[in-house]
């Protein structure tokens, strides 16, 4: 048995923030403390309360910094860590040009756990505990992907891209060895340790009809499994797809009409969407997923928050790296705070830090396991410092209260704020990458 205390500023959340007013939706204590052990938290409250019960507990002192719950990240491209800050292009061509051809690496066992390993080191850098992640259309990917979050016991989501169309021939599987390929990586990986499968049409341009029938198939034989895919992402995208697909009514129908719609489907982006796709989503519970670093990156639209959710439609919110700018929800968050300020709305900080820890866990339907501190839950932590750089202190020395330490964090903060991590109660962040032996090789142009 393996017993930890931590001690620190705490703050949990315990829905929804109405506003920056709203305390009840929150838990916050100057000098709080977890009990963790065997990696699930066993209690939490004031330090003096839970210290007396614990005993002779080993204590990791964190003050003054503050303990959340580890920053759940909905949408990430597990092959693209490569392609992060490419230049110079809109969706479709940025796929093409960048995208397809580092995804064909994927076919190499040795390349794909080389990034694994690095992947995940840049995950827990910056205080991502759990990700839903897309792999690439080879399987040895996602073998890949899911032997590294076994070996660091991560909670993680993910699945190879089903795409056998528009893409480079190595990128191509067919209906049935999608199919087949899927089947016995869910029998492999799915409910695993802390392991999740997500069935993964990668979108309507690169399935061709009997692929995503082969994709309904796969969802009913395994409902207990995600969905992801793209949706409404750019106007080309939108146009090339009703193209092919000439008798959906819309976009969002070439999955609806494949019953791929419900309460665990993440629809990455969904942008520009017409009434009666956001009448579908109403509908069937379907999860739209904010990506705004990438939005901004390749130019493709401001995503409509405010409207969703009046529609009482959940909203993910999420990197998308490599098309998103960077790892760092707290920068996910930033950017998010000003295409919201674009549409007139203002993300209050209590909210967003909701968004990225909670609000992402009942997205997926895991908040009973992730996203907030109560006890039962995983020991998914990360300790978070708003004066981790000179600046950051400058700012803070004016700072007076806690949403507004909040928001030094969200607009300024990065990996640099990340102090520690911890997952499944193990420190995580101050050991990542020691044992990776990770080597790259640059090619020259």
């Amino acid at each position: 048995m393996t017993q930890r205390l931590l001690r620190g500023r705490l703050l949990t959340f315990h829905r929804e923030p109405l506003s920056g007013e709203d305390s009840g939706a929150y838990t916050y204590l100057e000098d709080g403390a977890l009990l963790i052990q065997d990696g699930i938290i066993q209690d939490t409250g004031p330090f003096t309360e839970i210290s007396a019960k614990a005993g002779d507990v080993p204590i990791t002192d964190h003050r003054p910094h503050l303990m959340m719950a580890g920053f759940i990240d909905t949408h990430i491209h597990f092959p693209q860590v490569q392609v992060i800050a490419s230049w110079g292009a809109q969706l479709l061509d940025w796929l093409n040009n960048y995208t397809f051809p580092e995804e064909t690496r994927f076919a190499s066992d040795a390349h794909s756990a080389t990034m694994a390993r690095a992947f995940f080191d840049q995950l827990v850098t910056h205080g991502t505990t759990t990700a839903v992640a897309y792999c690439s259309v080879h399987k040895t990917s996602a073998d890949a992907f899911f032997t590294e979050a076994t070996r660091r016991n991560m909670r993680m989501l993910g699945g190879k891209v089903l795409m056998d169309r528009n893409a480079p021939e190595g990128l191509q599987d067919t209906p049935q060895t999608g199919y087949d390929d899927t089947k016995a990586l869910i029998a492999d990986w799915h409910g695993k340790g802390r392991n999740g499968y997500v069935i993964t049409p990668r979108f309507a341009i690169t399935s061709t009809p009997e692929q995503m029938a082969m994709a309904q198939a796969l969802a009913q034989e395994h409902p207990d499994c995600h969905i992801q895919t793209h949706l409404s992402e750019n106007k080309d995208e939108i146009a090339f797809t009703k193209q092919l697909y000439p008798q959906a009514r819309d976009y969002l129908d070439v999955y609806q009409s494949h019953g791929l719609l419900g309460q665990k489907t993440l629809l990455g982006h969904s942008i520009h969407l017409e009434p009666r796709e956001i009448d579908a989503l109403a509908e069937t519970g379907a999860h739209p997923v904010f990506c705004p670093t990438s939005n901004l990156f390749l130019g493709s639209g401001l995503f409509d928050h405010g409207g969703l959710s009046a529609r009482g439609i959940s909203n993910g919110i999420a990197t998308d790296v490599g098309a998103g700018t960077s790892y760092s929800m707290l920068q996910t968050l930033n950017e998010g705070y000003k295409i919201l300020q674009l549409q007139g709305l203002a993300l209050h900080p209590l909210q967003a830090f909701h968004w990225a820890t909670r609000g992402n866990a009942c997205v997926l339907g895991l908040e009973d396991k992730i996203g907030n501190l109560d006890p039962g839950t995983e020991a998914d932590v990360v300790v978070l410092n708003a004066r981790s750089t000179s600046a950051m202190a400058l700012r803070m020395d004016r700072v007076g209260s806690l949403a507004e330490e909040l928001f030094v964090l969200q607009m300024m903060g990065d990996d640099r704020a990340i102090e520690e991590v911890y997952v499944s109660g193990a420190p995580s962040k101050s050991v990542s990458g020691q044992n990776s032996e990770t080597n790259f090789e640059f090619d020259p142009v």
